[in-house]
């Protein structure tokens, strides 16, 4: 490849995500004479701003795996070789996430999703079951949960999975059942009873960091893992990740799917390049190595299989490879991140204003079946 190649790429703004594909950059360039220039953008805006938007100005998207109902509606980004002729394959269902209407729109570099984690030299343990919650000595726990409004949200999500109903929308008038949904309600507003009102606006970074630089709670039951806080050194205090907490009587963990994807631009020039970029990234000799050692969190699953019981990760990798490896795919249908949208707005007041857990559950139906209405129409 001519050593004049260049693409631009663009990522979200933490060493998982940023750190890791400068140093991979370096080496792909050194091997290939392709460089490439990254961007960061804010955790919100990785959730939030329009893929179409991106497409125009980078060769090379980081991506969340929802987007692809609306990628797919759009074309901006190319159709990559499916997982056949690469070699390519994932913990968690994240290659298969990212898989939309036959085509693949992106190949999984980062595979997360909510689990458990706790400061280890601090007691007491982590709940095992989700119904400890409600027991007199849960407060003593001294638990600490995101509850920014999308963190909420896909808690309630991984909730209802994990007790057996993965099949969302539920139906055309219920986007779940009254049953789940009520009791992740329930759950959601005790883990706010047991921590801080503050609790509502953050986000599992802010809570990961509360946890490994101070000693005022000790673990949180459920947000979205990051290997970096299991890493000696990274913080003042090592955090160990663990498998999520199950419902009594059943063993089953569906915690939701995370992550991010490497999607390549139709809209730019060199997208053969960026592809030859985004399949080597993926590779698992790019996943367990460069992309490791700079702060990655790998997607491949061999990389997940192999530092298992590595002592450097074995807080994370080891931890919580159970709840990673039954991770839930949430909807990905176009209409869904207006949906969560929507969600967002009045998920805070849930909490603060204390409507009933079947009044708010009205509230999500509704807003479902405004959005399923209004898909059908247009």
């Amino acid at each position: 490849m001519a050593s004049h190649t260049y693409l631009a790429g663009v990522t979200w703004d933490h060493p998982r995500a940023y750190d890791c594909l400068i140093s991979a950059s370096e080496v792909f360039a050194r091997q290939t004479g392709i460089r490439i220039d990254w961007e960061k953008r804010s955790l919100q805006a990785f959730a939030d701003a329009p893929i179409e938007t991106l497409a125009k100005t980078y060769d090379l998207i980081v991506l969340d795996h929802p987007h692809v109902g609306q990628i797919a509606a759009s074309g901006c980004l190319t159709p990559l070789p499916t997982n056949g002729s690469t070699g390519i394959t994932s913990i968690g269902g994240s290659l298969e996430s990212y898989y939309w209407q036959g085509r693949q729109w992106a190949y999984p570099v980062d595979a997360a999703c909510q689990m458990a984690v706790c400061r280890p030299d601090l007691p007491p343990r982590l709940p095992l079951h989700w119904e400890d919650l409600f027991e007199a000595e849960a407060a003593i726990r001294r638990l600490v949960t995101p509850l920014l409004p999308v963190d909420a949200f896909d808690m309630m999500l991984t909730l209802v999975a994990s007790r057996g109903e993965e099949t969302l929308p539920l139906d055309r008038d219920r986007f779940c059942s009254d049953e789940n949904g009520l009791l992740a309600l329930r759950i959601l507003r005790r883990l706010y009873e047991l921590g801080p009102d503050e609790a509502v606006g953050w986000n599992p970074i802010d809570v990961l960091e509360l946890l490994s630089e101070s000693d005022d709670f000790a673990a949180s039951p459920c947000l979205f893992g990051y290997v970096n806080y299991a890493r000696p050194g990274f913080r003042t205090h090592v955090l160990h990740f663990r498998d999520l907490p199950t419902f009594r009587g059943s063993g089953q963990r569906r915690g939701i799917l995370g992550g991010a994807g490497m999607g390549v631009s139709a809209l730019r020039g060199d997208s053969d390049a960026a592809v030859q970029f985004a399949k080597w990234v993926a590779s698992e000799p790019v996943q367990s190595g460069v992309y490791l050692d700079n702060e990655g969190q790998p997607a491949h699953l061999c990389t997940w299989v192999t530092k298992r019981e590595d002592p450097a990760y074995a807080g994370f990798f080891g931890g919580a490879f159970e709840t990673m490896r039954t991770a839930w795919t949430r909807p990905r249908d176009e209409w869904f991140l207006h949906f969560v949208d929507e969600i967002c707005e009045i998920f805070p007041g849930f909490f603060r204003d204390r409507p009933s857990e079947d009044d708010f559950l009205a509230r999500i139906n509704k807003l479902y079946r405004d959005h399923v209405r209004a898909g059908a129409r247009s």
